[in-house]
């Protein structure tokens, strides 16, 4: 039997239907049901089995829904998989303590990954390589946000198969590994290029300076980081996501909060190890960096297009995915620009800027990644569910009205005491076990993050239901943006943040390091 949506009840309910054709009946008759923006014509419903397994444009082995209107005879698309025994997630039923146990354990364990990528950021700035090229401020925020743009999407997308029951076939899901691992390595190589180029012209403009030995410099140390990066944390998102789905946990409320904050420390780590080794070679050094630059193009990205393309899970994704990626990679250059200009002019913002951009991408991850599952088994694409809207209030989006705000509510909620706990760690281990922390500053600080996490999860809403509403799928195109959004408006409200404190003399005062 196949579970398909019923497009016409109110409630979202299931009705069974067998691989025949079958017919939804006209709803319009019912108009005080259906509300705007849904299917309120009569349709014909045809489920495609076992001959469409051959078809090269397959999303999934086990079959093809598609919805055909009869008055435009436009048609929509979604991939649904056969029923089983034991039902995925219900998110109408589940429990708002179950998701705030399964968000705030990862939460708080992936608050030392973010914790760590400021004391990182904030000693980096001491290595000769950050100090002689400042374009690598420019670069760190877009970098980081590669983990965003690939890494959560591939945990997202991940998550999503889990959640539909796809994962049952080991040779599906190995297939599914493969080419996603490869998806990520092409993005990251491309877009690790194209940040670097970014990061050499805005510092050029800024201060007035050149070098192509830097440019090369840049590049080298950016692909490699992203690649090298990229793939640890992709098979540790991997393992999580398939540990959660054995014991029945949600992976979209544990895989992305990780993802969100490891790769940030790592991707720090590994980027001040490779610029450092990279600026220390004396002897033929542009050679030698054109040289990894060329392996990377000629060699490594060719290589994996090829898998990636042989594999019907990313193939399409492939040619279709970057818009968002190179979008995002723009925006969170912008971010770069304002941590350039604020790490000169106030001290200890650097240590606190990775913390309030990966807190909030880590929320507004977790709630992108559920709303994105739970369009996926409620409806269709190009059909908004019953019982969510696409456009409404800021107060119904985050606290009551339609079904995710249940879960902003939640998040919101866990913002602050994460946020507070956060702030003070980092204070301590910064300024090595004194604290130097202000009332004043505390409450200017964890003001700005609740204003960034109520705004990401306000976008993240409309966003994601104007993506179904296109008919472009969430999972491959949200969070890119969103986590984007979240590093500019973290790194701008930050800095407005310690521009309010200074003008009343209550700026944040480190202890000065020997």
């Amino acid at each position: 039997m196949v579970a398909l949506p019923d497009l016409g009840m109110a409630e979202g309910a299931y009705r069974e239907m067998s691989p025949a054709a079958s017919v939804i009946e006209d709803e319009t008759s019912k108009p005080d049901l259906i509300p705007n923006n849904q299917l309120t014509i009569s349709t014909v419903c045809s489920f495609v089995d076992g001959n469409y397994a051959n078809s090269k444009d397959k999303d999934i082995e086990t079959g093809v829904t598609k919805v055909e209107s009869l008055t435009n005879g436009k048609s929509l698309e979604s991939v649904k998989s056969i029923s089983s025994d034991e039902p995925d997630a219900d998110f109408e039923n589940e429990k708002w303590h179950v998701i705030t146990l399964q968000v705030f354990v990862p939460f708080m364990l992936a608050g030392i990954g973010t914790i760590g990528a400021g004391i990182v950021l904030g000693n980096v700035e001491n290595l000769e390589v950050f100090r002689v090229i400042k374009a690598l401020y420019i670069l760190v925020p877009s970098l980081l946000g590669l983990k965003g743009n690939l890494d959560m999407c591939l945990a997202s997308r991940l998550s999503t198969q889990a959640n539909l029951g796809n994962m049952k076939s080991k040779k599906e899901v190995i297939k599914m590994i493969i080419g996603n691992v490869g998806l990520v390595q092409v993005q990251a190589i491309v877009a690790a290029n194209i940040v670097s180029v970014f990061a050499v012209c805005v510092s050029a403009l800024l201060h007035g300076t050149f070098s192509i030995h830097d440019g090369l410099l840049l590049a080298a140390a950016s692909v490699m980081t992203a690649t090298l990066s990229c793939f640890t944390l992709d098979f540790l998102l991997i393992g999580v996501i398939f540990l959660s789905y054995k014991v029945k946990l949600n992976p979209d409320n544990v895989a992305t909060p990780l993802a969100a904050s490891v790769g940030d420390v790592v991707s720090l780590i590994v980027l001040s190890t490779f610029a450092s080794m990279l600026y220390s070679i004396e002897e033929h050094s542009t050679y030698i960096l054109l040289g990894i630059i060329m392996v990377y193009l000629l060699i490594v990205l060719p290589f994996w297009i090829f898998i990636v393309l042989r594999n019907e899970y990313t193939r399409k994704i492939l040619t279709t995915g970057w818009t968002p990626v190179l979008s995002a990679l723009v925006i969170s250059g912008f971010g770069g620009l304002v941590l350039d200009k604020a790490v000169d002019q106030f001290k200890g913002y650097e240590v606190f800027q990775p913390i309030i951009n990966g807190i909030g991408g880590n929320l507004v991850s977790v709630q992108a990644s559920r709303i994105a599952t739970m369009l996926h088994q409620t409806s269709i694409r190009g059909v908004i569910p019953p019982h969510t809207k696409r456009f409404v209030a800021p107060w119904t989006a985050l606290f009551g009205g339609v079904l995710p705000a249940e879960t902003s509510r939640i998040l919101i909620a866990m913002s602050i005491p994460g946020q507070t706990i956060y702030v003070f760690v980092a204070d301590l281990l910064y300024n090595e076990g004194v604290s130097t922390l202000t009332p004043v500053f505390v409450l200017a600080y964890l003001t700005v993050g609740l204003i960034q996490i109520m705004l990401l999860l306000y976008i993240a809403h409309i966003m994601i239901h104007t993506m179904w509403m296109y008919k472009i799928d969430p999972d491959n195109g949200a969070i890119p943006y969103l986590t984007a959004f979240g590093d500019l408006l973290g790194s701008s409200l930050l800095l407005l943040a310690f521009m309010f404190l200074k003008s009343i003399d209550q700026e944040y005062s480190p202890m000065q390091k020997a």
